[in-house]
C-alpha cells in the first residue's frame, strides 16, 4: 500500500511545551553532525522530548529503543528535517511498527535533501542576497543591508522549521502525500517554475506513489550517498 493509501489516524495535540522543545532543538540539529550517522544523533535529540510522552516515560525499554532506532543514520537538509522529526515522532506515539519506521526513515532522506537543498540554496538563499543587493543599491546603509539580509533569511527558514514541524506531526507516515500536495501543486502553477517543479516532483514522486518493494535508488546532487529503501506498506 502506498504512503497516499495509508489510514488517516486522529491527530492528536502535540503538548505546547513539548512541541517548543523540539523547534528548539530544532535549531541544534547539526550540533552533534558527523561522518557516520550525519544528521542522526540530532533526529534523535529532537524527537526525545515527544519519546518522553511514551506510555512508561524514559525509564522503559521502548523508550530507549525508539530513541536508539531514531538516533541512527539520517541524511537531508536541516531544515526540512523537521518534517521528519514530526512525522517520525508521531510514527513512534502512534505505536507504528519498527521495521515500518525504519522503511519510512531511510525513504525520507532523499526527497527532504534535494527539495531542501532547491527550496533554500537555490531559492531562498539566492532571493534574499539578491533583494539586499538592490537595497544596497538604493543607496541604504550596511547595517541596514545587513539587518534586512538577516531579518528577511531567518525568518524564511524559521517559518519553514515550524510548517515542516507542524506538517511531519499532523501526516505522520502519510507525510509524503501531504508534501507533494503543499509545495509541488502550489509551484506548478506558475508556468514560470515548471523547470525546479520537475525537478522536485521526481523524489516526492517516488516517495509518495512507489508500491511497497519496488527498487529505489536516488543520489543528491553534490553528494556521495545514495539512498536506498521503500515506504511501508499497510499490513507491515
Amino acid at each position: 500500500m502506498t504512503a497516499a493509501a495509508l489510514p488517516a489516524r486522529p491527530v492528536v495535540e502535540l503538548p505546547r511545551r513539548t512541541r517548543i522543545a523540539i523547534f528548539v532543538r530544532l535549531l541544534a540539529i547539526q550540533g552533534s553532525w558527523n561522518y557516520e550517522t550525519l544528521l542522526g544523533n540530532g533526529i534523535g535529540f529532537c524527537i526525545e522530548p515527544a519519546l518522553r510522552l511514551l506510555p512508561g516515560g524514559i525509564h522503559t525499554p521502548a523508550f530507549h529503543a525508539a530513541l536508539a532506532r531514531e538516533s541512527r543514520y539520517f541524511n537531508a537538509h536541516p531544515y526540512l528535517a523537521s518534517v521528519a522529526v514530526g512525522a517520525l515522532a508521531r510514527a513512534e506515539l502512534d505505536g507504528e511498527a519498527p521495521e515500518r519506521i525504519e522503511r519510512f526513515r531511510t525513504a525520507l532522506c532523499g526527497p527532504l535533501g534535494s527539495v531542501g537543498d532547491r527550496l533554500v540554496w537555490a531559492g531562498w538563499l539566492p532571493f534574499c542576497s539578491l533583494a539586499s543587493l538592490a537595497l544596497f543599491g538604493l543607496g541604504a546603509g550596511t547595517l541596514a543591508v545587513v539587518g534586512f539580509f538577516l531579518l528577511a533569511y531567518n525568518a524564511g527558514h524559521f517559518a519553514l522549521r515550524i510548517w515542516g514541524l507542524n506538517t511531519g506531526w499532523t501526516h505522520g507516515l502519510r507525510v509524503a502525500s501531504a508534501l507533494g500536495a503543499t509545495i509541488i501543486s502550489r509551484w506548478t502553477a506558475k508556468p514560470a517554475a515548471n523547470g525546479t517543479v520537475s525537478a522536485i516532483r521526481r523524489p516526492i514522486a517516488e516517495l509518495s506513489l512507489r508500491p511497497h518493494g519496488a527498487p529505489r535508488r536516488l543520489r543528491r546532487r553534490g553528494s556521495v550517498d545514495t539512498v536506498g529503501g521503500s515506504l511501508p506498506s499497510d499490513g507491515a
